[in-house]
């Protein structure tokens, strides 16, 4: 889930970029792309992952 969460924040952090839209400080398109490098790292550290073989019984 955090890495479709990821994809969206590049996507937009593209966005941003590409058609040059004048943002505040804080939403510019570095910060929505650290943003979303945040989250591909927790997806691939295994946080927000979803299913989880060690807690399902049969």
């Amino acid at each position: 889930m955090l890495a479709i969460i990821a994809a969206v924040a590049f996507f937009i952090a593209f966005l941003i970029n590409a058609a040059e839209i004048s943002t505040n400080d804080i939403f510019t398109s570095t910060n929505v792309m650290l943003l979303g490098l945040t989250l591909l790292a927790l997806h691939v550290a295994g946080i927000g992952g979803g299913w989880s073989g060690r807690g399902r019984r049969r």
